[in-house]
């Protein structure tokens, strides 16, 4: 039953009933199977669901979520999720969200993963690949202009973006002193120049006033478990780090300081803490660790992982569970391959998603308490521009390797292509899809499945 509620630019607007826990356990089900397109598109599925369609949530607590998600560490479509989930339902609210968000395409990831490390040297399965690289390249980019668009409001917003852009390709700082930089120069524009960065963070000063179910349980008074209390934070983290960190500890005790599990184990919670941006901002630090560090894969390799993830429903950073995999995979001692490389994607899904949901619990509540906080929103504006720069050198990174057979490292430290390696075929596909799907506006998966087959068909005219 809807209820009336009075609007802020309205005499009367009609609010929605709650939902009960039933009816959003089925929504978050759909979601999870139904978010395909990465950060942008999970994001706009959840607007349209939550917000536009049924209600459940308005337009100014869903930026003001999303805000929070974008500055956290993570996936921040999963964690937009669990707050959601957590703002309806409370901790188990946020919990079935946040699972029902990921478990489907961790299904469809671990099998993906499991016929690239049995048949990925097949002839046929490589070329499909390759014409995946060249997609995956169009979808970063596009992922670039996108994000670009609406982070980036002014000039100002701009130059921030290339700031972080040659910070972490040429002169190689690490992405969270981006990310603390960007924001303190968010919230000190913000008394200097409120003007330059208010708006910043994803429009909010100019959403539409949509309410929902959300608005009027605050004004009911059914919102108590928004309220940071006294002991929420000490309980939040006596509960939740056990969770997140004891089954590493417990593998570094009994498999030792250089086994792989180790290794997956505190390599992916160490990303849970330090990779800010969402999944694109993630892949570059975790492919030169993976490649370069590690050595579990070459560097086409983290490419061919994340044309998997696209073309699973769930968050981009399930290209995770792929390096985890293969990396188990090809180093599990005693244990049978697959079977080490199953354990090795359990492993890697716990400890990347894990901390999600202890981020939402811990911050949540405070968060709610800063709504309509200027010099918050301009410091989250200013490190969504950062993330801009940083997702612009992941594409760099992933058109020097599909494009170029050869890269090789300046003595700056910055990777450049060796010219006379260049790939006229992979250079082809990628105008192609980029023309696709940023000219014809082609979906992701009909735009991968294409160029998976031109890739088929180009290698086969070469020889």
């Amino acid at each position: 039953m809807s209820s009336l509620i009075s609007g802020k630019d309205a005499d009367i607007v009609e609010a929605p009933a709650v939902p009960t826990f039933r009816e959003a356990t089925k929504l978050w089900a759909k979601i999870g199977l139904l978010s395909f397109g990465g950060p942008a598109g999970q994001i706009a599925l959840m607007h349209k669901e939550l917000v536009e369609d049924r209600r459940w949530i308005g337009e100014q607590r869903f930026l003001h979520a999303l805000n929070y998600c974008m500055l956290l560490p993570g996936p921040e479509a999963q964690q937009l999720a669990i707050y959601i989930g957590w703002l309806l339902h409370r901790t188990i609210g946020g919990l079935v969200a946040g699972v029902l968000f990921v478990v489907p395409g961790a299904l469809v990831m671990l099998t993906l993963s499991i016929l690239y490390a049995l048949y990925g040297d097949v002839p046929l399965v490589t070329a499909l690949f390759f014409g995946v690289k060249a997609a995956v390249l169009a979808v970063v980019v596009e992922a670039v202009i996108r994000i670009g668009r609406r982070a980036l409001k002014n000039r100002l917003m701009v130059v921030i973006a290339l700031c972080a852009f040659l910070g972490i390709y040429v002169l190689a700082i690490p992405f969270p002193l981006i990310v603390l930089m960007a924001g303190f120069a968010g919230w000190v524009g913000n008394r200097v120049a409120p003007a330059l960065f208010s708006g910043g963070a994803h429009g909010n000063n100019d959403a539409p006033n949509i309410r929902g179910a959300v608005d009027l349980m605050f004004e009911r008074g059914e919102l108590a478990h928004t309220r940071p209390t006294r002991w929420h934070a000490p309980r939040t983290i006596a509960i939740w780090l056990p969770i997140w960190l004891g089954p590493v500890l417990l593998l570094w005790a009994f498999t030792g300081t250089s086994s792989v599990w180790t290794q997956i184990g505190g390599f992916f919670s160490l990303m849970a803490v330090v990779t800010f941006g969402g999944a694109y901002a993630v892949l570059a630090y975790v492919a030169q660790a993976a490649v370069q560090s590690f050595g579990w894969l070459a560097p086409g390799e983290m490419v061919d992982g994340l044309g998997l993830a696209e073309t699973t429903p769930g968050p981009l950073i399930l290209v995770l569970q792929f390096v985890g995999f293969i990396a188990a995979f090809r180093h599990a001692g005693s244990l049978d391959a697959l079977l080490g490389g199953s354990l090795g994607a359990l492993l890697t899904l716990w400890v990347t998603f894990t901390p999600c949901f202890f981020w939402i619990f811990l911050g949540a509540p405070y968060i709610e308490a800063l709504r309509g906080n200027k010099a918050l929103s301009a410091a989250l504006g200013a490190i969504t521009a950062a993330v801009v720069g940083v997702i612009m050198n992941l594409a760099l990174w992933f058109a020097l390797h599909v494009v170029f057979r050869e890269v090789r490292m300046t003595g700056l430290g910055m990777n450049v292509p060796v010219l006379s390696s260049i790939d006229w075929r992979a250079a082809l596909l990628s105008v192609a899809a980029m023309v696709a799907i940023l000219k014809l506006k082609t979906g992701v998966l009909p735009t991968l499945a294409g160029c998976a087959l031109a890739g088929v068909l180009l290698l086969a005219a070469g020889g």
